[in-house]
């Protein structure tokens, strides 16, 4: 597996961290979090030289999403997102568009739940319903590289803002606790914003 990450700028102050998974074997690649940038995305997959299976969205926030159009009629890929964050794509107030001076359009070829498996070649991923920052936030974990993709879920020593639209301060940290922090101690984080938390380094 390769993995790769990339700081998208985008309206936030923080840049937003998009991901590219790439299974050596299948050539299948997997882009988490489009939130701009695109020609630097696809640069990035053209030099990997891999197929573009899926682009997972942790939730329905503007500035995780802004590149996904543009990447998918350039790359391909079918667009997942979390069943309770499917609305939100064509939604200002909850994607936060409306603040932004952007209009999006977005349908998702499949809407995802709690425990449900993406497969890039030999990669296994689970999906974990993490709301609390969105009501469909998600995160990914891979188990076998002991990973997870943690949106604006769970930072670095912190959380994601629970004053936003459908967002609930109660939810995010029952989603950490309970959901999160359940996983092996090992587990490296790549969260939506910041520093990768990874104890071991």
């Amino acid at each position: 597996m390769i993995l790769k990450r990339l700081k998208i700028t985008t309206w936030n102050v923080d840049p937003t961290n998009c991901y590219i998974v790439f299974d050596k074997d299948s050539k299948e690649s997997m882009v988490v979090d489009p939130g701009g940038e695109v020609d630097k995305i696809i640069e990035m997959l053209d030099i990997l030289k891999g197929n573009l299976k899926y682009i997972y969205l942790t939730h329905c926030h503007g500035d995780h999403i802004l590149g996904v159009k543009e990447l998918k009629e350039r790359k391909g890929g079918k667009i997942l997102i979390h069943k309770d964050d499917s609305e939100g794509l064509n939604n200002p107030e909850y994607n936060l568009t409306n603040i932004m001076n952007e209009t999006i359009e977005l349908e998702p070829d499949s809407r995802v739940n709690d425990g449900d498996l993406i497969h890039i070649g030999n990669l296994e991923f689970r999906v974990i319903h993490t709301p609390g920052h969105t009501k469909g936030g998600s995160s990914l974990y891979l188990e076998s590289e002991k990973l997870l993709f943690s949106g604006d879920t769970l930072f670095r020593g912190t959380w994601g803002r629970t004053d936003l639209p459908t967002s609930d301060f109660s939810q995010i940290i029952d989603s950490i606790v309970n959901k999160l922090l359940i996983l092996p101690d090992d587990t490296i984080v790549y969260p939506g914003h910041r520093k990768i938390y990874d104890d071991r380094k």
